[in-house]
């Protein structure tokens, strides 16, 4: 099942500013907003050597600079020249596991890499609107079924990443408040369920683990198969995203959005056993000891009423066929052998009408 997109999202033709451009959202976004005649200006790190990016063959296709967020003199450079019209910013260290390991560096890059996003951006006169990626990790998490909606508290559970973002909000509200005051673009924050789809290959995450021990012939090691997350198709997530832009812009005014599917959160062992579903002749799994020095969230759901009203936004594949639907690309392109570039665009086109 698609998603229900079109190319009116946006209106006419924009200039985008995408930081974050070479990882995997970013370079779906890419693909996306180019089929839609957009132009995309991206600013990010150099690709991973196993990203999609990377197996796209994406280098020099769009006009980029390669450089850290934390760079402030060339992040005011790349968006004085790219003169964009929107900023959207998914630049972060996105990984929890990572974060108890490179806790300083989580806060400098998703914190203060954010204020230095916004500063640059409102000192130029080009930018309508900036739409920033958060998380769903930021509320103050209860470990009940409860699902978020934007007016929650923010305090994530403690963990180095989810802190991290919470603070970026704090920025961000900190800029809105500069804008309401003393003029400037419009901020929409975005907050979306735990992305899922073909060609991630990122470390500690459920999905790219299974390639992983598939190609390695081993058993999947799982942390907490009883956990709980609002699993969502990346077009699903990114239509969301350019839908609250474009609703930003067209209103001039902010705000928050959460982005996730309706139906019940699916456990992490529910989780695998559609992908044996998908594809049988994937590895069998493990259950790891819980590692209490690594804590994270038991049970996360999230509240979209707001995006399905305000935005005439629906998350169109289930939980169950997001899944399905990201084994199915890594199937495709592994044993039918069909091309990354191929893959995606199928999907896209299944995307637009």
């Amino acid at each position: 099942m698609g998603v229900n997109a079109n190319k009116s999202i946006l209106g006419r033709s924009e200039r985008i500013f995408l930081t974050g451009h070479t990882g995997f959202k970013g370079t779906w976004l890419t693909l996306l907003l180019e089929a839609m005649g957009h132009e995309v200006i991206g600013y990010s790190l150099n690709a991973t050597p196993d990203s999609l990016f990377v197996r796209l063959n994406r280098e020099g296709l769009i006009k980029e600079t390669i450089a850290d967020i934390r760079d402030m003199d060339n992040l005011k450079k790349a968006i004085n020249s790219a003169k964009p019209s929107i900023v959207i910013h998914m630049a972060a260290q996105p990984l929890v596991l990572k974060s108890y390991k490179f806790p300083r560096e989580t806060f400098e890059i998703n914190a203060q890499g954010t204020a230095n996003l916004l500063e640059a951006a409102f000192a130029a006169s080009s930018i309508k609107t900036i739409g920033v990626v958060t998380t769903d990790k930021v509320y103050k998490n209860l470990g009940t079924n409860h699902a978020y909606v934007e007016s929650d508290p923010l305090e994530g559970t403690s963990d180095p990443y989810s802190a991290s973002k919470v603070a970026a909000e704090a920025v961000i509200c900190g800029y809105h408040k500069i804008s309401e005051s003393y003029g400037g673009p419009n901020i929409v924050t975005l907050r979306s369920g735990n992305v899922i789809g073909g060609g991630d290959f990122s470390e500690d995450r459920l999905i790219p683990d299974l390639i992983r021990c598939h190609l390695a012939k081993t058993p999947v090691l799982v942390r907490n198969p009883t956990s709980t997350r609002p699993w969502m198709h990346v077009l699903d997530s990114l239509v969301g995203y350019l839908k609250a832009v474009e609703s930003s812009t067209r209103l001039n005014q902010s705000g928050v959005y959460n982005f996730a599917p309706t139906d019940l959160s699916l456990t992490v062992q529910e989780v695998i056993a559609v992908a044996l579903e998908t594809w049988p002749e994937m590895v069998t799994y493990q259950t790891l000891e819980k590692n209490k020095k690594y804590l994270e969230a038991e049970k996360l759901n999230l509240d979209s009423s707001k995006a399905r009203v305000r935005l005439e936004w629906n998350a169109r594949w289930s939980q169950r066929e997001s899944v399905a639907a990201s084994i199915k690309w890594w199937r495709r392109v592994i044993e039918s052998e069909v091309p990354a570039k191929e893959a995606c665009h199928l999907e896209i086109l299944e995307a637009l009408p």
